[in-house]
């Protein structure tokens, strides 16, 4: 049994050697072991500080940035939606200048038409007319052969002439 129990004097020289081990660890020993710790702790708490800050940070430019994509997206709608509606105007004018263009034409042509036919139908009336002279004159000429028949037709004629129109 002289193993599990010891001695008195040993166990007093333990005690003592162990005193003294504590006395030189608290003197000198556990400032410094606390002082570490104390600042490895602080450390600790500043970088934990520090890890908050850049997380809410980064929350805050996730934000900013998902606000400039949203406002993005808005201004590349709103530009899209101008730009069609700025299409459908050029279209609109466009279409409007052809067919005013195409009226224009459609007038000149159909002035150009009139103007044909009326020329048309003097020259007809011209060709008429001389045919018409040429018709008489062929006519006359084999009616008024002889000198009487010739003064016969002056005489009507002067009649017709100087007698007022009965209308």
């Amino acid at each position: 049994m002289s193993l599990l129990l010891p001695d008195s004097g040993l166990l007093f020289w333990m005690f003592v050697a162990f005193g003294v081990v504590f006395v030189i660890l608290a003197k000198y020993g556990f400032p410094i072991i606390i002082k570490m710790v104390e600042g490895r702790k602080t450390y600790i708490d500043q970088s934990l500080e520090v890890a908050r800050e850049a997380n809410a940070q980064l929350a805050h430019l996730k934000e900013e940035g998902e606000a400039l994509v949203a406002a993005a997206n808005k201004e590349q709608g709103r530009i899209l939606k101008e730009a069609m509606e700025e299409r459908d105007k050029i279209v609109h004018e466009a279409r409007k200048q052809a067919e005013i263009a195409a009226q224009k034409e459609l007038d000149a042509v159909k002035q150009q038409i009139q103007i044909e036919k009326d020329e048309a139908i003097r020259d007809i009336r011209r060709q008429v007319a001389v045919l018409s002279v040429d018709i008489a004159e062929k006519v006359l000429r084999k009616n008024l052969q002889d000198k009487e028949s010739q003064m016969g037709m002056i005489d009507r004629m002067l009649d017709e002439v100087l007698t007022p129109n009965k209308n």
